[in-house]
């Protein structure tokens, strides 16, 4: 310890703070300095044995300063040990969506199209034609905010709405007729404007003819059926429950990633929930509600559902990921856009008309 550690003495050529008891008073000066320079110079002060030297003793001698004692009484105590945190329990998975508001918009859209379905037919194409038509406004919306790609809506629209009647009045013959009108009709309008960018516009154009409206359009041919009510409604049914075993196996049980670049959220154990969903719902429908159906048809035919409807979800999955989007659109809460309806619905139509036709004829 140095001197520096008290501070400044207290009067200039004394060696402490007060005289010695038994001398006068002694002068300041060199020879006195010289003389007592040994007899004046603080012993140091040696830290007790087994004591660390740390900030404890640098506020003992602050304290000394002030008056208080040198050191302190107390040894220095340990450190508290930190509290281990304890283990949080793993997060508990989430439904991606609000499944209140999902499950509410399902239900009514399924209302609609019961009641459409069973009351007059021409009501149901024309709940088909509207499905169409804003699918339709969705996917170009996206592909113009998304890649400047402006495919002419105007003729997709009226083309679309076109094909559903033409396919539930002519069957596949007026289908496949004004399919081919429908993407002249993209070709002629796209030319009034400027030629750039005219063959990816009409490329798009074509596409999204195909994609919405013609895949659409088999609904409408199953519809015309005599029995065509029973056979929408087992299209239908069998894609719900498709998606529903996927999602409920996928949920509890999926560990192995199906298609991780395209989709993550979809798993192998899902497909199997869907798969097995499905066929058991098919042989149901088979054998009760389609006339001359058997239970080993419907087993087929869901078999083939799920797997048409995960490649369908797979594929807007694909387009929405090129775009960078989650959802195509918002206007069902829960849902997404129509589109995100549509998307198992579309491919899964023609995969279960031409069954249905194998299995109990077109009519």
């Amino acid at each position: 310890m140095n001197d520096s550690s008290w501070g400044a003495p207290p009067s200039a050529g004394y060696a402490g703070g007060r005289l010695p008891s038994d001398q006068g008073p002694v002068p300041a000066g060199p020879a006195y300095d010289a003389h007592n320079a040994q007899q004046t110079r603080p012993m140091p002060i040696v830290p007790d044995a087994g004591r660390d030297f740390d900030d404890h003793d640098e506020r003992d001698r602050g304290s000394a300063q002030l008056g208080g004692p040198l050191f302190r009484e107390e040894m220095p105590q340990e450190p508290m040990p930190s509290p281990t945190p304890a283990p949080q329990p793993p997060p508990k998975k989430r439904a991606g969506r609000d499944l209140r508001a999902a499950i509410g918009v399902g239900v009514g859209l399924g209302a609609v199209i019961v009641a459409s379905l069973f009351i007059v037919k021409a009501v149901f194409v024309g709940v088909i034609a509207v499905a169409v038509v804003v699918g339709l406004w969705e996917l170009t919306s996206r592909l113009d905010e998304k890649r400047g790609i402006k495919a002419p809506l105007v003729p997709l629209a009226v083309g679309g709405a076109a094909m559903v009647v033409a396919g539930y009045a002519r069957g596949p013959e007026g289908a496949w007729v004004a399919m081919a009108l429908t993407a002249l009709a993209v070709l002629v309008w796209r030319m009034t404007e400027p030629p750039e960018g005219y063959l990816k516009d009409v490329t798009a154009g074509v596409f999204a003819a195909f994609y919405v409206p013609f895949l659409a359009t088999f609904v409408a041919m199953m519809l015309a059926a005599e029995d065509g009510s029973w056979r929408v409604l087992t299209f239908l049914v069998l894609t719900v429950v498709s998606d529903t075993g996927a999602y409920a196996v996928g949920w509890r049980f999926g560990t192995h990633k199906l298609a991780p670049r395209i989709s993550p959220g979809k798993t192998r154990e899902g497909l199997f929930g869907a798969v097995a969903f499905a066929m058991g719902a098919g042989a149901l429908c088979m054998e009760f509600a389609i006339d001359g159906g058997t239970w080993w048809q419907g087993l087929l035919l869901g078999f083939a559902v799920a797997v048409s409807a995960t490649l369908g979800d797979l594929g807007e999955s694909m387009i929405k990921r090129d775009l960078g989007i989650k959802d195509m659109g918002t206007l069902l809460p829960g849902h997404g856009g129509i589109m995100d309806r549509l998307d198992s619905l579309l491919p899964t139509a023609p995969v279960v008309w031409l069954l249905l036709v194998v299995f109990v004829g077109a009519s």
